[in-house]
């Protein structure tokens, strides 16, 4: 929970004022010190709010702070931020990127709690440690809670807005194991002894509880209510709703947050999950002096690509949408939006971004993301120095920074591209001081990246990753610290000359199936697909034994050249084994099938 502490006293003083909005919480009656905790989850997916599981002694300001964090950021996909807060309220913060979106299906989260280490877990598995004195400062006994709200830090969080609610965060169960290092059952080298479960098929008042009506704290735009936490099918549900509203109802229409005219299509983004036979009915979307010819919904269930007969930006000015129903039951049906559409800026490559702050020379201003923009970060704060940095071919770059970003988008056309990050130290001196990793495009191209210990303090390092992989208009750089926050000073975009770029304007006159790439491959691959007319596509892929183990839902493409990304997962979402596979692509004119090696 990363808030000043001057500003938030998290259970212990009443907020008296009306708050527009009503949250949830719920918590143990006892408290617990040392175990493994685990929850089974599906989080809420909106801007500007968080779906969480943790400990905390809410025995503060009697006693020093401890808290132990899960927190699911709303509107983030693909990121779980762990933190563990100690005495003076120091956060420790960590993101984690998960390879699923957490909103879409339950998972199992969970994290144990030793006198020496906290270690968290996704599905059992672990992906981040903690250790040192900060660790050993947690050692005050703790409640078990989890709860749903909307913080008042828009940098963090997003902006909260009523037009996305409501919002609800599913639990299927929670566990305790104690830890026992003599005599465990479970957990880390069986250090843990499994006390009890609760599957939540009811409110059991003898371990849980629920604070009273008035109960906020400083930075919570939301009052928690107890209305707000239902039992319903073996499952508790927190829900954060507007403050007219309580618990598991919606009778909320759907309704546009943006419309974009980008690469050709109109993007159409909706403020909460959509059917898709409605989504996809063309019928339901109105553009001035233009027909739209398709619809397909995406695999957030929230965006949807249309196009449309005659694609001119000069034209294209507003879009008209009825009819769309959501995904509650029962469903509610948006009546009619009409929404400008925003056009796409041209980007002119190589594209040069000074994350730290305003535009100079040939590098363009940081900016925050959103849909009016081509580029820009989510999260993060700025920060200037005058510190001298050597090494670097551009020092004005180094004299500011984003702190803290979490994410950075650049909205590019399908392709190859070089992406050449920035960055110096200019804070700390000592080895370990600020850790943090990098991905790119979902692979993790900085691992553990320890500036101050690699290049040393004031010392521009530059990370160049080659041949990035673009098939959804999109760059996606997340940044992971797990101390001391990421920070980046500059980025700079380069198209990598090849013949995907070649006379894209012209459409094939025969269908092509390339060779996978990268190949072999470790992560994601990309399959270039090239059709020269409109038609129904499938994608398969099969083990040596000729098994099928997956398939991409392509469905129907138009002509031209198509890019379609393989994560190397089963039909279960699971990521399959190192070996050679096969995939298949055919349509109702042609069949293909090529070999590929994916080494993990």
């Amino acid at each position: 929970m990363r808030i000043a502490a001057a500003v938030i006293f998290f259970s212990l003083f009443l907020v008296l004022e009306a708050k527009d909005y009503r949250g949830a919480e719920y918590r143990t009656k006892n408290y617990f010190t040392y175990g493994r905790f685990e929850v089974r989850m599906k989080s809420a997916h909106r801007e500007g709010m968080l779906s969480s599981f943790f400990t905390y002694n809410d025995s503060f300001p009697a006693t020093p702070w401890n808290e132990i964090d899960i927190e699911i950021l709303g509107r983030y996909t693909d990121d779980v931020q762990f933190n563990p807060i100690t005495p003076g309220q120091v956060n420790h913060e960590v993101h984690y990127q998960t390879p699923f979106n957490p909103a879409q299906d339950f998972h199992t989260y969970g994290f144990e709690w030793a006198p020496t280490y906290v270690a968290w877990f996704v599905d059992g598995k672990e992906v981040h440690r903690q250790v040192g004195a900060h660790i050993q400062a947690l050692n005050l006994p703790q409640k078990i809670m989890m709860n749903i709200w909307n913080p008042s830090y828009a940098n963090w969080v997003g902006l909260s807005t009523a037009s996305v609610l409501p919002a609800f965060a599913y639990y299927d169960w929670v566990s305790y194991s104690t830890y026992a290092p003599d005599s465990g059952d479970t957990g880390t080298n069986n250090n843990f002894k499994f006390q009890w479960k609760d599957d939540f098929n009811s409110f059991d008042t003898t371990r849980w509880e629920h604070p009273d009506p008035s109960h906020t704290w400083g930075g919570n735009l939301s009052t928690m209510y107890p209305e707000n936490i239902v039992f319903k099918n073996g499952v508790m549900i927190l829900c954060l709703t507007t403050s007219t509203t309580f618990g598991y109802y919606d009778k909320t229409e759907p309704t546009i947050s943006y419309a974009r005219a980008e690469n050709g299509k109109i993007k159409v983004h909706y403020t909460e999950e959509v059917e898709q036979e409605s989504a996809e009915m063309p019928s339901n979307y109105f553009v001035t002096n233009n027909s739209v010819a398709s619809a397909k919904l995406q695999p957030d269930s929230q965006t949807v690509y249309l196009t449309v007969a005659k694609y001119d930006t000069s034209t294209l000015s507003n879009i008209i949408v009825i009819n769309t129903n959501d995904r509650f039951y029962p469903a509610n049906a948006l009546t009619v939006r009409n929404v400008s559409i925003v056009k796409q800026k041209p980007i002119v490559f190589p594209l040069k971004i000074n994350c730290g702050g305003a535009a100079y020379a040939d590098y363009l201003g940081d900016q925050e993301w959103g849909p009016g923009v081509e580029y820009g970060h989510v999260d993060g704060k700025y920060n200037s120095n005058a510190a001298v940095v050597s090494g670097a071919a551009d020092a004005t770059i180094y004299h500011s920074e984003l702190n803290m970003p979490v994410k950075y988008f650049i909205r590019v056309p399908n392709g190859i591209y070089d992406v050449e990050l920035q960055m110096a130290e200019t804070s700390f001196s000592g080895d370990s001081s600020r850790i943090f990793s990098i991905a790119v495009q979902d692979s993790v191209v900085v691992q553990n990246l320890d500036l101050a210990a690699l290049v040393g303090k004031n010392v521009a390092y530059t990370k160049v990753i080659k041949n990035v992989i673009v098939d959804n208009e999109m760059i996606d750089i997340h940044f992971m610290a797990s101390k001391n926050y990421a920070i980046i000073n500059g980025i700079i975009v380069a198209q990598t000359p090849s013949k995907v770029h070649e006379r894209e304007d012209l459409l094939p006159t025969r269908w092509n199936v390339g060779q996978n790439y990268p190949n072999p491959f470790n992560g994601g691959t990309v399959i270039p697909v090239e059709i020269a007319y409109q038609e129904t596509i499938a994608i398969r892929f099969y083990d040596i034994l000729g098994r099928q183990i997956s398939e991409l839902a392509v469905g129907n493409i138009s002509a031209g050249k198509h890019y379609f990304r393989w994560d190397a997962k089963d039909f279960h979402g699971s990521p399959v084994a190192s070996g050679i596979y096969f995939y298949s692509v055919s349509g109702t004119t042609f069949s293909t099938t090529k070999k590929l090696m994916l080494l993990q």
